[in-house]
């Protein structure tokens, strides 16, 4: 069999490549191992914002008896029927992508796709030749072999909405993003949790003082053991957990580590390109091709930042280079955003502290336990922290655990990505109140900082202790 195109993999970065590499050619194939969805759609990011939507209502009864309001006693949460909202409302995100099958026909085949060589690739025991094969093959969760000793008793987030109900005690293991939204989430529904993590760190949050304004915060919903490897051992009908700190006897162990790329069984080693000793090949970030092959490896499965932004810009790259008429130039990223839908939430926008010098960047703070619209709506508070370069006063980054970060965070990279300065952002307007009235003293914090270009926006003037003009 020969064509123009093969796709591997019907994920988020398979589906955008797809879409482009129709407008070039009928001459594809799309195949997919397992089931036609998205890892997002099905057991990713909308399922699991759907039970943290919920788990948040719920946890609002707390704030009842300060606003006035009584008889928030008697609520409870039904988990089963939690839990089939949930999957109620996947199974309507996940249509889309399980209709591709039928829409393609013969165009789509399922099987499991492991190339021979360049432009070569088998599948289901037949070998297809095709002059650009884009790779987008996914992940899986990660699980140490020892504890599928464990059997049901061990889930993932590829099992964990799959549950009619859950039990009393959760240890989740693992405090990456995934891992802090489920833990809090389940704490929130009145399950009672206990994570743990080799690190010390949180969600991957990179500022020291965004992650000590974060920690007591979780710590009030969930048993925090940080900083040693987790060891699991057999209690009877438990599982005993035992890292930093303490022991947790669980019910269930939820499995937060990471995702590993589907790549270990796809034939990479018959490119004749160098593997790592994971056995990744070396990527073009702006082609994602590998080597000098007409192989491009796209979305998760590279490892790169698996994200769904980020894997569909991926598929849309790597088709691009795959078509027969592709320039030389490759394409520029966008600015890099990440969030985590815990409360308060959390988000990275642009530069790593860690990319840019000490000496040549200023920070500016905002502390939202002040705010006016966060101290109205009874929320969590936090921090927010905006990062600038200390001559031009360019926006560079910005970290932050704070209510509506998400919204926050997507103001800021649009800034960054239009290379916008502190008083650039300062000239717009700030409706009062909002939450963003608190972007607005961090970036009067840092202001004053930077050298004086002739426009203060109020920012020489000293604090008064009002909110809207402060």
């Amino acid at each position: 069999m020969k064509v123009d195109t093969v796709i591997v993999g019907a994920g988020t970065a398979g589906l955008s490549a797809l879409r482009e590499v129709r407008r070039y050619t009928d001459d594809f194939v799309l195949v997919n191992d397992g089931h036609w969805g998205t890892t997002c759609a099905a057991v990713g990011c909308m399922p699991s914002k759907a039970l943290i939507e919920v788990a948040n209502a719920f946890h609002h009864r707390k704030l009842f008896p300060g606003f006035g309001l009584q008889g928030a006693e008697a609520m409870h949460a039904d988990i089963p029927a939690v839990l089939a909202h949930v999957r109620k409302l996947r199974d309507g995100f996940v249509k889309g992508p399980e209709s591709v099958p039928e829409e393609l026909g013969k165009r789509a085949i399922k099987g499991f796709a492991r190339l021979t060589g360049p432009g070569r690739i088998e599948v289901n025991g037949t070998e297809i030749r095709a002059r650009a094969i884009i790779l987008a093959p996914g992940s899986r969760p990660v699980v140490p072999e020892s504890w599928r000793a464990y059997g049901n008793r061990i889930l993932t987030t590829d099992s964990l909405f799959e549950q009619s109900d859950l039990p009393q005690r959760i240890a989740v293991i693992g405090m990456g993003a995934i891992g802090v939204e489920m833990a809090q989430a389940l704490s929130r529904l009145g399950i009672t949790v206990a994570a743990f993590d080799n690190s010390g760190r949180l969600a991957g949050i990179g500022d020291d003082q965004v992650l000590a304004a974060f920690r007591p915060l979780l710590e009030r919903e969930v048993r925090l053991h940080l900083g040693g490897p987790a060891e699991l051992e057999d209690a009877g009908h438990r599982i005993r957990v035992t890292g930093a700190g303490g022991s947790f006897d669980a019910d269930l162990v939820l499995a937060a580590m990471g995702r590993r790329p589907n790549i270990d069984r796809l034939g990479l080693e018959s490119l004749g390109v160098p593997l790592s000793d994971k056995g990744m090949p070396q990527i073009d970030p702006t082609t994602l091709r590998i080597g000098d092959t007409s192989v491009f490896l796209a979305g998760d499965a590279n490892g790169h930042i698996p994200l769904l932004h980020e894997a569909a810009d991926e598929g849309y790259i790597a088709s691009q280079f795959a078509a027969p008429d592709a320039t030389a130039a490759g394409f520029c990223r966008r600015t890099p955003l990440a969030i985590v839908f815990s409360s308060p939430q959390i988000a990275h926008v642009g530069k790593a502290l860690s990319e840019t010098p000490e000496e040549s960047r200023v920070t500016g703070s905002a502390d939202f336990s002040r705010q006016g619209r966060v101290r109205i709506k009874g929320e969590t508070a936090g921090v927010l922290r905006v990062h600038a370069d200390s001559q031009s006063g360019r926006l560079l980054g910005a970290d932050m655990c704070v209510p509506e970060a998400e919204h926050l965070a997507h103001l800021l990279a649009l800034a960054i990505e239009h290379q916008m300065t502190v008083q650039d952002m300062l000239a717009m307007p700030f409706y009062h109140p909002v939450v963003e009235e608190g972007l607005r003293s961090a970036l009067r914090d840092l202001a004053k900082q930077l050298p004086d270009k002739g426009k203060s926006d109020l920012a020489r003037c000293p604090d008064i202790g009002h909110d809207a003009l402060d």
